[in-house]
């Protein structure tokens, strides 16, 4: 039996919390989605995008130590904790290894645990058309738990959850219909995800640029000695074409020839000026990377606050 991998069911972004008896709701991990397909004999690792990651995981390969299946399919997210919590930097470098012996030495220094959700296949049979709750049934059935496999809990309140995860800074949480079959390449309101992002205001202290008109801004934030610090740089949002244009306008008079930051900004493009800091920006993001830079930051409006005003006090 080969079994080939496919695209899992995702769920779609809301700001709604859906509530109901036919709804639960899960931690969103924040991880790397993984699914492991196990033919009775041999075991593969496939991430979302089709992606093999057999050789990065060589503890999640035996599957006879944590399932009793003949044959199956498993969907899950594989995480990495720092400071007692999920943390995608530390998984991006168990991603990141090709060779042998990295990942041996990673395997101990950088431990995962693998939190399963769902099932596809239970020997030799296809229960993707079976609703979700029967098929945590099977899962919970098949499963014996163990440090590095887990089952992901399901909780009856989502918007409970939710208050924890950001009382916690997680990533947010997944609602899901357990009427919902599994929907093999899809994506649809069935399975819900709700992720929690952070605000602050911040100067911009460079912008780069594509075809002669901004496209990205370079942020800073005051420290308490009053430096002025890189924390990354944004260029998606809710600002429109006409914004960026009249943006591109306006710093004409502001360049300067030297960065104003205390510390290197990366630059993703050739085409780029250094500003007096002097203009700010709302931004929202999901948390800070431990370069000390925002990650995932996008762009709420320009302006609403004044420079002197945007220090780290703020987070």
């Amino acid at each position: 039996m080969v079994l080939e991998p496919i695209i899992p069911f995702e769920p779609i972004r809301s700001e709604k919390i859906p509530a109901g008896p036919d709804w639960i709701a899960q931690i969103k991990w924040d991880g790397v989605r993984m699914l492991t397909y196990f033919d009775g004999q041999s075991t593969r690792l496939w991430n979302r995008r089709r992606n093999e990651r057999t050789l990065q995981y060589p503890e999640l390969l035996d599957v006879r130590a944590y399932c009793t299946a003949s044959s199956v399919i498993l969907d899950g997210e594989v995480i990495a904790m720092d400071d007692a919590k999920p943390s995608f930097h530390q998984i991006m470098k168990r991603e990141s290894l090709r060779k042998e012996a990295n990942i041996v030495k990673a395997r101990h220094q950088t431990p995962v645990t693998y939190m399963l959700f769902d099932l596809l296949m239970l020997n030799g049979e296809w229960v993707t058309d079976k609703p979700l709750a029967e098929r945590q049934r099977l899962l919970e059935r098949v499963i014996r738990p163990q440090p590095s496999v887990q089952l992901t809990p399901s909780m009856p309140d989502g918007q409970q959850l939710f208050e924890v995860m950001k009382a916690h800074r997680m990533e947010g949480i997944v609602c899901k219909d357990l009427r919902s079959t599994y929907a093999v390449g899809g994506k649809d309101a069935r399975w819900i995800k709700r992720k929690i992002f952070h605000d602050l205001y911040a100067v911009i202290g460079g912008v780069t640029y594509r075809a002669g008109t901004v496209n990205a801004i370079m942020l800073g934030l005051y420290d308490r000695e009053g430096r002025f610090v890189y924390i990354g740089h944004a260029g998606t949002g809710l600002v429109s074409r006409e914004e960026w244009r009249q943006l591109t306008a306006l710093v004409e008079g502001m360049k300067i020839p030297q960065q104003p930051f205390v510390n290197e900004p990366e630059r993703n493009s050739k085409e780029f000026a250094w500003l007096a800091p002097q203009l700010t920006a709302k931004i929202q993001y999901m948390e800070w990377t431990p370069h000390g830079t925002m990650r995932h930051p996008s762009i709420q409006a320009f302006g609403g606050a004044e420079p002197a005003a945007c220090t780290f006090a703020q987070l």
